[in-house]
């Protein structure tokens, strides 16, 4: 009866964790409608036993009004090809030399990868993810290559590089709500096929689009600091020794890497990294606050800034909890209505993530310029992660270009983290005096300043 009654509550709980997850995914659904993303992944994704999951998600994608553009690899099925035929074809700067005895090769892998991925996303079956999704998949002659010539005084022959995408057609094919699929192939202008990097197409055709997201599908979850934890959030100027470090062990990596730096620093607001092999991924990373690989944007992802009136809701629900443990004062909605010009804000995908607010303190002539910082708070999900001393440096900086010479903190929990961040001991006394009237002695809140 026991077994019952614990396998009962675990299936209870399970359900609670989803409901709470697909509550809570609503407005990643609202904002990502309409939007247009491009999607690439490898030849070895496409191997991978996880890449009909990843198709299902595609499909869900699609589903929920999100404009697809798929870029696929197929180097595996290339070099399989060449193996039949008894071909070597060497590898330079990370690009194959395609010869015309090899070109044959490369259009039969590539033509024959993308009639699988059309299979797949056909499916139609009762049992499965795709149950009733009618999905329109288009292909063609959207991407104009151009020879990749000779570099260091190497032919590299029919292997190309992108010259132009075809945005006027790709556009209307994505208001006609198709799916378009690319290859790693391209068009000349005299009619010949060349070979290219589908990292390369990728990342051309989210500039060229304009898209608003880029997503790499590979081998590794993310990028990794040298500690080897997974960097969730980089600015593409800091890709660089990254690049250098994958370009030794990991030339996909450094691929991926390097279009993801070019894609961020052209207009594409947000470059995502992730591993082909995780089920679920793109779901989790694009329905989810944290995601599960590595987001590259030149963008302020976390925005810190003052708050305004949309924000009361969100400081109430981070604020409520402490009032109620007695660590802040409690504040009314009317009042954070009246004095939200004081507050600052960390937001994330319209979470507030921590805040803090500056009160001018008024003074007599006597008296130094000073302000009191207050209701500083955090999410607990994020009070590891430097939240809170980004927001006080903040507010410090808004203190000065007030012409604000003191800062003063009363606090009856959060002493030891005020000393660690500059502040000193002080008394009642030394609160001006406007202050020191509003002092409440029943809270017997410590007083720190901090010269600024």
């Amino acid at each position: 009866m026991q077994k019952i009654q614990d396998s009962t509550a675990i299936v209870h709980q399970n359900t609670q964790d989803y409901l709470h997850w697909f509550r809570h995914s609503a407005p990643y659904i609202n904002a990502h409608r309409n939007k247009t993303f491009v999607v690439m992944f490898d030849g070895e994704a496409i191997q991978h036993e996880n890449f009909q999951y990843i198709i299902h998600d595609i499909a869900l994608l699609h589903s929920l009004g999100i404009r697809l553009v798929l870029v696929y690899g197929a180097r595996p099925q290339i070099n399989a090809q060449l193996h039949i035929q008894q071909l070597e074809t060497p590898f330079e700067q990370s690009r194959r030399v395609t010869t015309r005895e090899a070109l044959p090769c490369v259009m039969q892998a590539v033509g024959a990868v993308r009639m699988q991925i059309e299979a797949l996303l056909s499916m139609g079956l009762a049992n499965s993810p795709m149950f009733g999704a009618r999905i329109d998949v288009v292909s063609g002659n959207l991407i104009t290559a151009k020879p990749y010539g000779i570099r260091n005084g190497i032919d590299f022959q029919l292997t190309g590089e992108v010259r132009a995408v075809d945005v006027d057609a790709m556009t209307r094919l994505l208001e006609r709500h198709n799916i378009i699929l690319l290859g790693p192939v391209g068009y000349s202008t005299t009619g010949e096929v060349f070979n290219l990097l589908a990292e390369e197409v990728a990342t051309k055709t989210a500039i060229a689009l304009k898209a608003d997201k880029l997503i790499f599908l590979g081998n590794q979850r993310g990028v990794l600091n040298p500690q080897g934890q997974l960097q969730r959030e980089i600015a593409p100027h800091q890709l660089d020794q990254y690049i250098a470090q994958s370009q030794q062990s990991q030339s996909q990596m450094a691929l991926y890497l390097q279009g993801a730096k070019d894609a961020a620093l052209n207009g594409v607001q947000r470059v995502h990294v992730l591993p082909y092999a995780h089920d679920g991924a793109l779901i989790q990373e694009l329905f989810t606050r944290d995601g599960i690989g590595t987001m590259v944007t030149d963008a302020h992802y976390e925005e810190v800034r003052m708050a305004n009136i949309q924000d009361v809701g969100g400081l109430i629900n981070l604020l409520r909890p402490l009032e109620e443990q007695g660590i802040l004062v409690y504040r009314s909605r009317e009042r954070l209505e009246t004095e939200i010009d004081q507050f600052a804000v960390i937001e994330r995908d319209g979470t507030i993530l921590a805040c803090a607010a500056l009160y001018p303190i008024p003074t007599t002539e006597n008296e130094i310029a000073s302000a009191e910082i207050a209701c500083v708070a955090v999410h607990p999900s994020y009070r590891k992660s430097n939240r809170g001393s980004q927001i006080l440096n903040f507010l410090e900086e808004k203190a000065r270009t007030l012409g604000i010479q003191q800062l003063f903190v009363l606090t009856t929990r959060t002493a030891h983290w005020f000393l660690e961040h500059g502040f000193s001991h002080a008394t009642v006394d030394d609160l001006p005096n406007a202050r020191q009237a509003l002092y409440n002695y029943q809270r017997n809140s410590l007083v720190f300043k901090k010269i600024i």
